[in-house]
This record gives structure tokens, sequence and C-alpha cells, in this order.
């Protein structure tokens, strides 16, 4: 089979084009709430145009009253006052129009900002949020050894927020503006042509300079977001280790580390800041130059008789400010460009990483397993180059007992990850109650499957909660009884508000073996043909390891188990030892005939027999 390389994913470079294309299928997903936006916006617009309009006569209107040899006002819409309205009367008519739009204004401006703000955060961030979140829970474990817990965080978060700014902080704002433009163009033109193209002289220095500093601005937020996701992640290890910091009165070195990283990104932050600082100070110089343009033409102008002051010289500046704002506005649009694209290439890396397990087409669900499971040639590596198992090939009868031993990285915890299919092999196949595992319904198939980790996590809940993980809908019987088999139902009862005692994060507030106990209890909850135990004793006292090993009799009863560890204690009560050495299986027995025989096994065997003993129960558990 073809094995992805997930490098290649993750450094996947998406051009710019790609990302526009992408970014407005995401608007177009929205197209109602967006097209509504830009009429209200259009709408603002002409408000804004005829204000300005009515203002202008309404000073002609004056300037006519006051001297009658100057121009007669023009009225909009064709619109003339009857001859018996006093100027004062004309004035009244037009203020109140003026106050009419304003209020309208006012109205449409509230509605416009909810409307983009119901687009954005109440539509396009909880539906991106939403995908990668999903998208998370079908990658498999490569995706999150790849990727740091803090760069997923951030992606779910900051990133899928700057996304977003593509829609209302590029698109809707970029077309309001080219819309502003064109209109305040027009009726400038429409005032005086000449003016215009004196004023507006400036601008193709404008767009370079705009040009010149988006470039300039592009790969600082890359560099940001990837300081960030440092920053964060030294920030969460410092939470998760703090007993390790403080045992070792570490706590001033965390800081300066803290501070460093920090004060990278304060100083990379600061970069960016002082290019906006020297961008926006000449895109506003450049501006200022078409108004003294216009004071020295216009006024020429005005002097000699070839422009109104209010509807032309007046309303003229206010568009051509207004005209200069929004060419500034330029600098907020490609400072919104660079990062929605910083943000959204994170993103879709997210969504467009291929799940490496997935069901093939006309999976089977299959009934209950009687828990055989067969392995046959199985080679498999993280990366195709560097394999960690190789032509791994044994049986394990249903109901029987199997113990994995080996050193550090001899590939047990890889072999464990293939029998619930959170990897596929490159090499070979395995096979349960005689069936190919990719032939199988993935969902199906684990929910057959109890696993109890040598750190079992446990989630901020009730304890009963925590126990029915894998089936919210149990009922508080089978939920004691899973307990009881578990030997955990004793201790909870001592709990505070027992089954319903709200557990701290990753049940702090529980000791190890009555962690593991929840998580043994959570797995049988699930009443699986098999069971995989990587390595539960491993980080517990000899009592506590005694505590759980009583309660794994139980749970193995009748079921196929895979037993990871190096602890004799448990290993001894397997039918069949597996032992890896460096990705090979080397030996395979019982723990009798193992510990006879020269190999790792009985190197650990006599280093542990003399302080192990005889069987506690003085019965050796087999392939039940």
């Amino acid at each position: 089979m073809t094995f992805p390389d997930p490098a290649s994913q993750s450094e996947r470079r998406y051009s710019n084009g790609e990302l526009v294309r992408r970014l407005l299928s995401l608007a177009w997903q929205f197209r109602r709430d967006c097209l509504l936006s830009l009429l209200l916006g259009l709408t603002l617009l002409l408000l804004g145009l005829l204000g300005l309009q009515l203002l202008g006569v309404v000073i002609d209107v004056i300037r006519h009253a006051l001297d009658a040899t100057q121009r007669a006002p023009a009225y909009p819409f064709g619109w003339t006052p009857p001859e018996s309205w006093t100027p004062l009367r004309i004035v009244t008519a037009l203020s109140l129009a003026i106050v009419a739009q304003a209020l309208l204004r006012a109205i449409l401006t509230y509605q416009y900002n909810m409307v983009t703000a119901r687009l954005t955060q109440g539509k396009i961030v909880p539906d991106l949020r939403g995908r990668i979140y999903a998208r998370l829970q079908q990658l498999s474990f490569r995706f999150f050894e790849m990727h740091g817990s803090s760069s997923i965080f951030n992606r779910v978060t900051g990133d899928v927020q700057n996304t977003r700014l593509f829609v209302d902080g590029v698109v809707l704002q970029g077309i309001n503006m080219l819309l502003t433009l064109v209109a305040y163009l027009l009726f400038m033109w429409r005032i005086h042509p000449s003016l215009t193209l004196a004023c507006l002289s400036v601008t193709l220095a404008l767009g370079w300079v705009t040009q010149h500093y988006s470039a300039r601005l592009r790969p600082g937020y890359l560099r940001n977001r990837e300081l960030y996701d440092g920053l964060v992640e030294q920030f969460s290890e410092s939470i998760r280790g703090v007993q390790t910091i403080k045992g070792f009165a570490a706590e001033a070195l965390q800081v300066r580390r803290f501070e460093e990283a920090n004060g990278e990104v304060s100083l990379q932050q600061r970069q960016i800041f002082l290019d906006l600082s020297v961008f926006t100070p000449a895109t506003q110089f450049l501006s200022q130059l078409s108004l003294v343009i216009l004071f020295a033409y216009g006024g020429w102008l005005y002097v000699h008789g070839r422009i109104a002051l209010g509807s032309g010289l007046v309303v003229f500046a206010a568009l051509l400010q207004q005209f200069n704002g929004q060419v500034a506005n330029i600098t907020t649009i490609a400072n919104s460009v660079q990062q929605s694209f910083t943000a959204a290439r994170r993103v879709f890396e997210v969504l467009d990483t291929p799940s490496e397990v997935q069901n093939r087409p006309a999976a089977i669900v299959p009934p209950r397993l009687k828990g055989e499971i067969v392995f046959e040639e199985v080679t498999f590596g993280y990366s195709p180059e560097a394999p960690v198992l190789r032509k791994i090939s044994f049986a394990a009868a249903p109901g029987q007992i199997l113990g994995i031993f080996g050193m550090t990285g001899a590939g047990k915890s890889s072999l464990l990850g293939l029998i619930p299919r959170f990897y596929d092999p490159q090499r070979g196949r395995i096979l349960a109650d005689g069936r190919d595992l990719r032939d199988l319904d993935l969902d199906a198939y684990r929910r057959q499957i109890g696993i109890v980790y040598q750190e079992s996590f446990l989630f901020s809940n009730t304890v009963a909660a925590n126990i029915a993980f894998g089936i919210p809908h149990a009922t508080q019987d089978q939920i004691e009884q899973a307990a009881r088999v578990a030997s955990a139902h004793e201790f909870i009862r001592e709990l505070p508000h027992g089954y319903h005692t709200v557990l701290g994060e990753s049940g702090v507030d529980l000791s190890g073996g009555q962690r593991q106990r929840l998580a043994l209890a959570r797995a049988l909850l699930l009443q699986p043909p098999i069971l995989i135990l990587d390595d539960p004793t491993a980080a517990v006292d000899p009592k506590t390891e005694h505590e759980i090993a009583s309660a794994l009799r139980h749970a193995m009863a009748g079921r196929t188990t895979f037993i990871v560890s190096n602890r004799l204690s448990l290993l001894r009560r397997a039918g069949v030892i597996l032992v890896l050495d460096k990705g090979r299986l080397i030996e395979m027995g019982r723990h009798e005939d193992l510990a006879q025989k020269p190999g790792p096994y009985r190197e650990t065997a006599l280093l542990q027999l003399m302080d192990l003993g005889p069987d506690p129960e003085g019965v050796e558990m087999g392939t039940g």
C-alpha cells in the first residue's frame, strides 16, 4: 500500500492565488450575509454622499443670500424650492433633510455592524473552528507527533480568528473601499475634472508604497505565529510540569526562559510595528499632498468663478478627505491580507492533511469479535525509511493473555498501536477473527477494544462520566459493575460525592493507582473482547501495583489481553510472552521457558526474580 509522507503535507506551500480562491469560497458559503453587508455598505455610501451634497447646497444658499451676485445654488435631484420660500426656510428644510439622512445612516450603520458580526463571529469562526476540531479527531497520531499541542491550539483559536479577517477585513472592506473610491472619484470628476486629476496625481506613488510594505510585512507575520507557538508551548509546559519545576527550585530559570521567549515575540512584533509606523505616515504624507494641490489650484478656480464654494469647493474638499482616508485604509486591508494569509495557511494545513487510517469502501461492520489477533510479516515505521517493527508474526488465540517484553525502543508501544489500528503497517497485515483490519469498519472495530495506558488521561468531569466516556448512555448499574470488576467501587464510594464527584484536571486529586483503576473501569464498561494494557503499573509503588494487578486478574478473564510491561509480576501470568529487540521478535514462549534461555528476558528475570517470589495467588494464568 502507499504510505503517505506527512512531512510533505506539513511542508505544503499554498500560493496566494490558491489562498484567495479558497478564502473566497469560504465567504461564498455565507453569501446572503455577505451580500446584505455589501448592500448596507453601499446604502451608507450613498447616504454619505447625499449628506455632503446637501451640506454644500446649504452653504451655497447662505452665500447667495448674502451676495446675490454669487452663483445661484444647484439643488439635488432636480428639486427646486417654491419661490415663496425664504432662504431661512430653504436652509431649515435642507437642515432637516441632513438630520434625517444622519439618523437613517446611524440606524443602517448599527445594522451593518450587527450583520458583519453575525457573519464573522456567529458563522465563519464557529464553522471554521468546528471543521478544524472535527478534522483533528480524524487525523492519525502521526500529525500530533509532528505538531506541538500549542501549535494545534493556536490554529483552532487565533488562526481561525485571523482567517476570518479575509472576509470582513479584506473582502467586505475591500469592496466597500472600491465602491467608495469609484463613487467619490465620479462625484469629484462631476464637480471639476481637471481639479480631480491634479489632486489625485499622487495616487500612483501611494500604490507603490502600499505594495512595497505589503511584501515586507508578509514574512514577519509568519514568523510571529511561529514564535507565539513556542511561547504558548513553554507556558503550557511550565503549568504541566509545575511539580518538577518547584522540586528542582527552578522557578527563576523558568521565568528567565519565559522572559526570553516573550522578548523574542515582542522584538519581532516591534519590527512589524516599525514597518507599519513608517508605512502609515508615508501614506498619510502622500495623501496630504493632494490637499495642498486642492488649496492652491481649487482656490484659484474659485477666485476666477470657475467653481462654486459650497457644492463645489467645500464638497470637493470633503470628498477628497474621505477619498484619501479610503486610500490610507489600504494599509489596514494590506495588513489584514497578510494576517489572514498567514493564518489561512496554517488552518488549511490541518484541513488538508490526509487521514492515513481510513475506512475502505464498503467496510465491514464486525459482529462481536472472538478476539483472535494474527500478525503476518508486519513491518511498520513512523517514516518509510526507518521501520521500528520488522516482519513481526504471531497469533493470539481468543481469550489468551500475551505479554510483550523489550527494552526501551524495542517497539512495544508501536506494536500495541497497530492492534486498534492507530496506524497501518507498511508491509504485511493484521487479522482480527480472520479478517484484515483494513476491511473492518474502524469505529465498530475500536469499540471492541479496551485500552489502559501507562498514564491514563481523565477528564475534568464526574467519576461516572469518566467511566462512561466510551458509552455515554450507560446506566448507573453498568458503571458501578465496571468499577467493581476494576476494584474501584470501594474507593469511589469514599469520595466526597461518590460517583458524582467532579475530578480535577487529569484526575490530579486521585492517587496513581486510583486513576489506573478508573481507566480500567472505563475500558471494561465496553465489555471488550480485546484488552490492551500498556505498562499499567510502571509508575506506581509495589502496594499500588498489587492493587492494580488484583483488578487486572478479574479484568483479563475471558478476554484476549496484550500486556506491555517489564514487570515480571505481570508477565509471568501471560500464556505467551513476545520478546522484542530493536523491532524484531526474537523470542516467544512462557515465563518459565524464557527465564531459562539466554537472552534479554532471562537477564531481566535474574534481576527481578529474587524480589518477585512465587505467584501470590499460586496460579499461573495461561491461555484462558
